[in-house]
């Protein structure tokens, strides 16, 4: 299993990090030591002062294959769950800073909880228009549409394939839209995903 992640791919995101819209999908990893199941607390690394969150809408790839082509890659989903991409933004300036990759600002354990539950495609109208949000402390400071998204699920599922061959049970991060922030000691992240059925809880996670 891997954890496949979109960079930007939301302009307003984008835009509020001073970021330019990107032409092509930015595409990074994450190691399976990322994930943070079961509303699990988050403990604050000592290697960074500044975390932020990031949630997002993840993907879970229901079979094999490569060079996806358009007309099937909505094939390739086999659910809908939420996630946080949680980033030591001060290692990731410096990072960029000295042309340096990322990992070390994005892919350090613990940095990608993960709902426990996933919902099927047809538990959505539009794949195309999925609603979620995320709650700090009971404030809403995220809320997102993935028809927002600067490349919706076909593009990045295809776009991927052509250098990672998808294999069920993969992990798909598609981006997150605005209002990232940083996080302290003592926060509560609550995030919600919007089925046919209403809005369901996906995850809580404490900052310890």
């Amino acid at each position: 299993m891997k954890i496949l992640c979109i960079g930007r791919n939301y302009a307003a995101h984008a835009a509020e990090l001073g970021n330019d819209r990107p032409d092509k999908p930015m595409v990074f990893m994450k190691p399976g030591s990322a994930i943070l199941p079961n509303n699990k607390p988050f403990y604050y690394p000592e290697f960074s002062k500044d975390i932020h969150y990031e949630v997002e809408l993840v993907v879970k790839i229901s079979k094999n294959g490569r060079h996806v082509e358009p007309a099937f890659a909505m094939d390739y989903v086999e659910s809908i769950g939420l996630g946080l991409d949680l980033t030591a933004r001060d290692l990731q300036q410096i990072c960029k800073e000295k042309g340096h990759p990322w990992e070390i600002a994005k892919a350090f354990d613990n940095s990608a909880p993960l709902s426990a539950d996933f919902h099927p495609p047809e538990a959505f109208a539009d794949l195309n228009d999925i609603e979620f949000s995320l709650e700090k402390n009971g404030q809403e400071v995220q809320h997102g549409h993935s028809r927002n998204m600067i490349f919706p699920l076909t593009e990045l599922i295809c776009y991927t394939s052509q250098f990672f061959r998808m294999q069920k049970g993969d992990l798909l991060f598609t981006g997150t839209p605005e209002g990232v922030g940083a996080l302290q000691v003592g926060d509560e992240l609550v995030g919600y995903l919007y089925t046919k059925d209403g809005k369901k809880e996906m995850f809580r996670t404490r900052i310890k």
